[in-house]
């Protein structure tokens, strides 16, 4: 399938000290896709216009309609209206009020009250694992996802999330939402049968519980950031075996929840 252009060159008046200047800027394109699920009407994501495979099929387990990627008997897009078509093995209706919709209980069958939608209860499940990393490891891997991005570099405009293990890049993706660039790692494994145990995820954005309930749906065990945390994301990390760490910049790092993992915690 062929990749829409992700950026676009615009004519700017730029102000440096006060003189203006017109110049040539790069911006991030930011586009829409209907997803046909069934015939239905499901969803519209705005998205940067690259790996839309890897994160439609992401997102759609993200939401609990699959499973796998077999669970999808065809996939196609039109691109020319900005629309993905997506038929199910099973081929009964697929309501997205059934997913969106918000729940009050305990999560993860723990007694603390928090919030989730259907969705995440059948597909945000605890992880577990016995991988540890140094904090010295954590700001080198955060190192590396800000220089993977070329997108970034030259627009400013998006996310950037990587999928690492041993040291070794799985896959990274960049897009102007940060869940986007959470379902094209999601994606990317299913497609490709990446075993997501043992794995870190890296992302450049704040560790919301979206972004936290995201992680635990791929499969990893360690959530890094340079970004803050809110208290909703900690509570669940805490429930669901992630171990979340943020504020990653220069030599300093916060460890939020499960600090086992982070070498030099034992002191606690």
């Amino acid at each position: 399938m062929r990749e829409l252009p992700e950026s676009a060159a615009v004519r700017v008046l730029a102000f440096r000290e006060g003189i203006p200047e017109e110049q040539t800027d790069t911006v991030a394109a930011e586009w829409p896709l209907t997803l046909y699920v069934n015939d239905e009407e499901f969803a519209t994501l705005v998205c940067t216009p690259t790996h839309l495979k890897e994160m439609t099929v992401g997102f759609l387990a993200s939401e609990g309609v699959i499973e796998k990627y077999e669970d999808i008997a065809d996939l196609y897009f039109n691109l020319e209206r900005g629309l993905a078509y997506v038929e199910l093995v099973k081929k009964t209706a697929v309501h997205p009020a059934l997913f969106s919709k918000r729940r009050i209980s305990s999560c993860c069958g723990k007694s603390r009250q928090s919030f989730y939608f259907a969705s995440d209860a059948r597909t945000a499940r605890p992880v577990s694992s016995s991988l540890t990393l140094t904090p010295e490891e954590c700001r080198l891997l955060m190192d590396r996802l800000q220089e993977l991005s070329a997108l970034h570099r030259e627009t400013g405009g998006v996310h950037n999330a990587a999928l690492y293990r041993s040291g070794t890049k799985l896959c990274a993706f960049s897009d102007i939402g940060r869940h986007n660039a959470l379902d094209k790692i999601h994606g990317h494994c299913l497609l490709h049968g990446v075993d997501p145990r043992d794995t870190i995820l890296l992302f450049s954005g704040r560790i919301s519980s979206e972004v936290v309930l995201k992680a635990a749906k791929i499969g990893s065990s360690l959530l890094l950031s340079k970004s803050a945390p809110t208290d909703l994301a900690l509570r669940l990390a805490e429930e669901l075996g992630i171990t979340a760490v943020g504020f990653i910049r220069g030599n300093r790092l916060n460890v939020y929840t499960h600090v086992s993992r982070i070498a030099g915690s034992d002191y606690l």
